[in-house]
C-alpha cells in the first residue's frame, strides 16, 4: 500500500504517527505525551513528546527518535520531507488531551485566554479543580472558581507550583 492510499484510509498525519509511534515509546518504557505537525516558515517538523515517570531524559529522546525513525520511513506518512524532533513535554508541559487534564488535577496551571475575560485579562494563573465534557473548572488565588469551555484558552500549561504562592488546593 503506498503512503497516500494510507493517509486516506487512516486518517491525518497525528493521528498515524501516534498510532505508530505509541508501542514504540510503550516498548521504551516511555508514553507519548503528544504528536505535532506543523510548519514553521518553509520547514516542516514532526514533534514527538514522550514521557515517563520519573521524567525524560536526553537518552530517553534519542532512544525513541532511534527506534521510531525506520518504521516512519517504512510506512512513509508524510509526503514532503521534515525534521523529526523528540523531546519531553517539560516541566511547563502543555495540557492538550482529556487524559492530559485529568491527569493534573489539582496542579497550578496558567491559561492563555483567546479573548479576554470580563475585567479585561488574557491570562489566569489557577487550580484545575476539574475537567468534564472539555471543560476546566478553576480556583483563582482570590478563592474564585470559574467554569472555561477548553475552547476559549489558547494554550493550557503546568506552572511551577514552588513560584505560584497563596492558591490553596
Amino acid at each position: 500500500m503506498n503512503s497516500l492510499s494510507y493517509k486516506k484510509k487512516n486518517g491525518n498525519t497525528v493521528e498515524t504517527v501516534w498510532k505508530l509511534a505509541a508501542p514504540i515509546a510503550a516498548e521504551l518504557g516511555l508514553s507519548v505525551w503528544d504528536v505535532r505537525f506543523l510548519k514553521e516558515g518553509a520547514d516542516w517538523f514532526l514533534r514527538i513528546f514522550i514521557d515517563k515517570e520519573g521524567g525524560v531524559g536526553i537518552d530517553d529522546c534519542e532512544a525513541m527518535s532511534r527506534a521510531v525513525n525506520g518504521p516512519l520511513d517504512e510506512l512513509d506518512p508524510i509526503e514532503q520531507s521534515y525534521c523529526l524532533e523528540v523531546s519531553s513535554p517539560g516541566i511547563d508541559r502543555e495540557l492538550v488531551r482529556e487524559e492530559h487534564f485529568t491527569a493534573f488535577l489539582g496542579a497550578v496551571v496558567r491559561v492563555k485566554l483567546i479573548r479576554p475575560m470580563e475585567d479585561g485579562r488574557r491570562e489566569l494563573t489557577a487550580v484545575l479543580k476539574g475537567y468534564s465534557e472539555n471543560t476546566m473548572l478553576l480556583q483563582t488565588e482570590e478563592g474564585v472558581t470559574i467554569s472555561l469551555p477548553a475552547k476559549d484558552a489558547s494554550s493550557v500549561r503546568l506552572v511551577d507550583d514552588d513560584i505560584v504562592g497563596g492558591i490553596e488546593e
